[in-house]
């Protein structure tokens, strides 16, 4: 199968964390977050990833070149500008309009959550999107299931003041199934988010579904949220693998 890993981002939250170096390179453990992210899709039956890249590019590529080294095939998609999530998906589109489904995962996510079994639930519901959710209060989002886990409300950066009335736990997770009709609800050439400005316009088509999260998930958007991911890493806590290790090699 094949999936997208979005690393185009500036990660301007971690400060001089990121000053010279892609958000995706920190270290956790000796090793950058990436080969992690990279090492779990390995083992999870991915074997084909593209990257999109904006900073610093050349830093990722050196580190991973074509994938080869690890039996996988690592392709890149530089933006000169930055699209956004969903404008770096649609610059892309070629790459899986063929596949029945592909993933997409948000290159700062660091998670060991099972995505052969968000795949067969995505089939199974003939999804246009599966979205990975976890419960938390007030985030980034406020996202409502009905007893098929098809989502009927997706609330995106809500105010207080939209937040009345909604007692919905689900909040977005950065991963997503996506099956290759989600390009045609994504503009051609301007800058674009997949949460904002996509899940919440496709609610209404019934076919956005959440998949909560079974596994360790981590967004590491913050100096304090790196070191959470550090010692799950050092702990046992989060069951990943990085491509370094001997069993993903």
């Amino acid at each position: 199968m094949k999936a997208m890993i979005l690393c185009a981002g500036l990660g301007t939250r971690l400060g001089e964390l990121t000053r010279e170096l892609p958000k995706p390179m920190l270290p956790l453990c000796e090793r950058p977050l990436l080969a992690y992210l990279l090492g779990h899709l390995r083992n999870q039956g991915f074997e084909d990833v593209l990257i999109n890249l904006h900073f610093r590019p050349e830093i990722i590529r050196d580190a991973f070149q074509d994938g080869g080294r690890w039996r996988m095939r690592i392709t890149y998609s530089l933006e000169e500008s930055l699209r956004g999530t969903a404008g770096g998906l649609k610059n892309v589109q070629s790459h899986f309009s063929e596949e029945e489904c592909f993933l997409v995962q948000y290159g700062d996510v660091l998670t060991d959550q099972d995505f052969q079994e968000m795949v067969r639930f995505h089939r199974k519901r003939s999804a246009m999107i599966t979205l990975l959710l976890h419960e938390r209060s007030k985030s980034n989002s406020a996202i409502t299931l009905d007893e098929s886990q098809r989502i009927l409300g997706f609330l995106e950066r809500p105010t207080d003041e939209m937040r009345q009335g909604v007692t919905a736990p689900w909040v977005n997770s950065g991963v997503c199934i996506c099956s290759p009709e989600i390009f045609d609800h994504i503009p051609t050439g301007r800058f674009s988010d997949l949460p904002r400005d996509i899940f919440v316009k496709l609610v209404d088509t019934g076919r956005l579904y959440g998949f909560p999260l079974t596994g360790f998930r981590c967004a590491i958007d913050s100096a304090s949220r790196l070191e959470e991911a550090r010692l799950a890493i050092a702990r046992g806590d989060c069951h990943v693998k990085s491509l370094a290790d001997p069993d993903v090699e």
